[in-house]
């Protein structure tokens, strides 16, 4: 009997199984024949043009439009129905950060319009229209993930799994032209600043798609022409932060949630002074080298080769100091004696997954660089400051994992420790007289009138004025064993709660340190601060275009990293 009951809940889950396979599938051949479009492209193949890559990604948007509006639709519909929420996934605070970049995103789209208005005559209409498509693309996509990234999609799965990874990969796929796009400036740049670096015996040939006719108006295409690459940076954050929550409402589709309740966890600047500072002076300094950098690099030899040793140095000590604090944190847990939270959630999962995926990306570049200095015949002085900047990022990232992962895993506190004690003063013979509850009493919300009673909290202590008379003598000494043993309890309890109170504080500044310290690590390779192509030993040893190959794939995972990084500490620091 019992085996037969079981059988039609174990069938039904067959479809629900085969419909994920089938999406997945469908979304990862979507993936690969627009990234063999985009590859097409930039390699000039024959009969491949932009033009070609740009209609594919405009039909994409266009699908995934019609199904966000026929999902906003049905959600209108069915307004008044109680819908399941997965409380860990899209947070506020990720929310604000995706419309920050959506925001700049489209800003570099009315460049891009701009841009092709000034270069019509003899551009492809797909790049006018490509634009705009994205950027009613953009906006509707963020208003669909503000009002239903913590959906979990109870009717229509199989549809919406289809409709929702074609929206994943449609993100992934735009990210991607993002990527080589910014990849494609950065590298002419590159090739560029070699020379003055002394790499002469490398074949400079540029990799231009600029286009062949003049502009209507010199100023506003330079002007839309240079900006448009400072964008991009933020036009791929928004793209792949837009794909992992997708990816966590696809996770979500069928899956049964447990209700319990979710401790909202706001941010607040109180207690992380120290780690606000330090890590404010750290973003600082970083802004002020990546701006020297930017100058100099490409200069001459001299001001290349100083500005390189400046990045290194500066790297190096920024580095030591994320890896001490990263260490310090980690001794903490393991004075503490909290166990971790291993039930399913899609988001938490996938976050841990990133970390350690995209760390792999800088990872391959280090020991790149390790064994470029180690195998090279000739070393100017600036590269040996690479090796120890290589070695560091590869601790770092080791240990600043460890952190995040075991953060986010770790269980909240179930008492608020802002709930110190509960005092009921009376007043006795001329002195106050405190007497306070237990902390167990106070965790199992017991300590309050529960019949109307002042509680009897200790043995022999004064539990009301029924006994007068006789019983004086005796209240008074009741009265001061009671107030020794609450002073024990109280000193004893307070103790406990300021070395808590303490390890917690340390423990928000370091992840508020972290988080600033991770932005400023972003900023440099995402605005052409790249000691990786500039170095030129690598190149040397590797090859030009291998080790260009390398670094191109590489760079922007190591990119994102040190955004995911940053987003993740937030929520930390949140939840410390």
């Amino acid at each position: 009997m019992e085996q037969a009951a079981g059988c039609p809940a174990v069938g039904g889950s067959y479809p629900q199984k085969n419909a994920e396979i089938l999406s997945s599938q469908y979304g990862i051949n979507l993936f690969l024949a627009g990234l063999l479009l985009t590859f097409a492209w930039a390699v000039h193949a024959v009969g491949i043009s932009k033009s070609h890559l740009l209609s594919y990604l405009i039909t994409l948007m266009l699908i995934q439009l019609l199904w966000m509006l026929w999902y906003l639709c049905r959600s209108c519909t069915q307004r008044r129905l109680i819908r399941d929420k997965d409380t860990h996934a899209g947070a506020r605070w990720l929310k604000c950060g995706i419309t920050l970049f959506a925001v700049i995103t489209l800003i570099l789209d009315s460049f891009k319009i701009g841009y092709y208005i000034d270069f019509s005559n003899c551009l492809s209409p797909t790049e006018g229209i490509f634009p705009v498509t994205h950027a009613v693309h953009t906006i509707l996509q963020v208003y669909f993930l503000w009002c239903h990234a913590k959906d979990v999609i109870q009717s229509f799965k199989t549809l919406e799994r289809f409709g929702v990874i074609h929206s994943v990969f449609t993100n992934l796929l735009l990210w991607t032209n993002g990527v080589l796009t910014e990849s494609k400036h950065q590298l002419n740049e590159h090739k560029e600043r070699l020379i003055t670096l002394g790499f002469g015996n490398i074949t400079i040939v540029l990799d231009d798609h600029a286009p062949q006719c003049n502009c209507t108006t010199t100023t506003l295409c330079s002007i839309f022409s240079q900006g448009i690459y400072y964008l991009y940076p933020f036009n791929i954050e928004y793209h792949i932060l837009a794909s992992t929550m997708l990816y966590v409402l696809w996770k979500n589709i069928g899956r049964k949630v447990e209700h319990h309740q979710q401790n909202k966890t706001p941010f607040k600047f109180h207690g992380i002074t120290v780690g606000m500072i330090f890590g404010l002076i750290v973003l600082t300094s970083t802004i002020a080298i990546v701006v020297v950098y930017l100058i100099q690099i490409g200069g001459s030899k001299v001001k290349s080769e100083l500005a390189l040793t400046m990045f290194y140095l500066h790297a190096i000590f920024v580095l030591a100091l994320m890896c001490t604090a990263g260490i310090v944190a980690l001794l903490i847990y393991r004075l503490e004696d909290r166990s971790l939270d291993n039930s399913k959630n899609p988001a938490r999962k996938l976050d841990a997954e990133l970390l350690v995926g995209t760390a792999a990306g800088s990872w391959l570049l280090s020991w790149g660089s390790i064994l470029a200095i180690i195998c090279a015949q000739g070393h100017p002085k600036y590269t040996w400051y690479n090796l120890p900047y290589s070695v560091l990022v590869i601790i770092e990232k080791y240990i600043q994992n460890l952190f995040i992962i075991e953060s986010i895993h770790r269980e909240q506190e179930k008492v608020n420790d802002d709930i110190k004690t509960l005092r009921i003063v009376t007043i006795s013979r001329g002195s106050t007289l405190s007497l306070t509850p237990l902390y167990k009493e106070i965790y199992n919300g017991r300590a309050a009138h529960d019949n109307g009673d002042v509680p009897c909290l200790f043995k022999g202590s004064v539990c009301g004025r029924e006994n007068d008379g006789a019983g004086v003598a005796r209240e008074e000494t009741s009265q001061d064993n009671s107030l020794v043993m609450h002073s024990a309890s109280d000193f004893s309890f307070y103790s406990r709660n300021s070395v808590t109170n303490n390890k917690r504080r340390i423990l928000k500044n370091i992840a508020a340190f972290l988080f600033l310290c991770n932005l400023s690590l972003w900023i440099p390779p995402a605005f052409g601060c790249r000691p990786e192509y500039d170095n030129g030993l690598e190149e040397i040893v590797f090859g030009f275009e291998p080790w260009i190959i390398v670094v191109n794939l590489a760079m922007p995972f190591s990119i994102f990293y040190r955004m995911h990084s940053a987003a993740s500490l937030f929520e930390v620091n949140c939840k410390t």
